[in-house]
């Protein structure tokens, strides 16, 4: 059988620890990755009920993005919903283990499924993040590529909505730019409005991203570059992505576990219209 020591090692050449951020936390969270794997499952965000999913499903590895315990905890009071799902977890002797800016980061990861999703050819990364301490080529998180057709913004907002399937989105728009054509797009999963200005300087024309604050949407306005705030959970791409990743290695790295995805819908927000 395959075991979580082994699974984890073959993972960490792929998107190296070392490319995660340095206030980041990722690598295993809870459990003992010596326990063999049986059925794993991929998820964006940990959360109480897609910890329920998992041991209704019989899970005993879930593989996430977002880091389970990225606050530490501060006692084990079991009145806090938390607190309670980490109970659970290790009642049930699930292993956590996440892959979050390392994905981000990784060539092939996150942002190039992103990039898919999106449609973009021709990318390359947006934030230069050096070299691959396994392989020695160049990284960089978030992607910019072209469009094959460009496109009017208010296409290209309807255009980001269809591809992620999002009832809503916000734009930031100079006035000036409504008749502006999109053609090359700057991606970037996650909250990456600190990034606008390399989107700039790499020749976007758009960019879509997500967590987008009001005064930091002031100064993209200024910069005449139009932003979609997509929204976090567009990452959800990752549970996908890393199942058909670690489907691929069932069949080729010889692993011996089922794989399966998350149905969870962990998107807190809600779109309300006015009446």
């Amino acid at each position: 059988m395959t075991t979580g020591i082994e699974l984890i090692k073959r993972f960490e050449q792929f998107a190296s620890p070392q490319l995660a951020e340095s206030w980041d936390h990722v690598g295993l969270q809870l459990g003992d990755p010596r326990r063999p794997i049986h059925r794993l499952m991929t998820t964006l965000d940990v959360r109480p009920a897609v910890v329920a999913e998992a041991i209704d499903k019989q899970v005993d590895f879930i593989f996430a993005h977002h880091p389970v315990m990225f606050h530490p905890a501060v006692d084990l009071d079991l009145r806090n919903p938390q607190n309670q799902m980490y109970a659970d977890l290790l009642a049930h002797q699930i292993t956590v283990y996440a892959a979050h800016t390392n994905l981000d980061t990784a060539n092939g990861g996150m942002n190039d499924w992103l990039a898919q999703q999106l449609g973009l050819v021709d990318t390359e990364p947006l934030v230069d993040a050096g070299v691959d301490p396994v392989s020695g080529r160049p990284v960089g998180m978030g992607r910019v590529g072209s469009l094959t057709t460009a496109m009017r913004v208010d296409d290209f907002t309807q255009y980001c909505l269809r591809s992620f399937n999002l009832p809503a989105a916000r734009l930031i728009i100079n006035p000036l730019d409504q008749d502006k054509t999109i053609k090359r797009v700057a991606i970037l999963g996650g909250s990456g409005s600190e990034f606008y200005q390399q989107a700039k300087a790499n020749g976007a024309d758009a960019y879509v991203t997500g967590d987008v604050t009001y005064h930091a949407a002031h100064d993209i306005q200024a910069h005449r570059l139009v932003v979609v705030d997509a929204g976090h959970h567009i990452e959800v791409v990752a549970a996908h992505g890393l199942a058909e990743l670690l489907r691929q290695w069932v069949q080729t790295a010889g692993f011996d576990f089922a794989v399966c995805e998350s149905t969870v819908n962990t998107e807190p927000f809600q779109f309300i219209t006015r009446q």
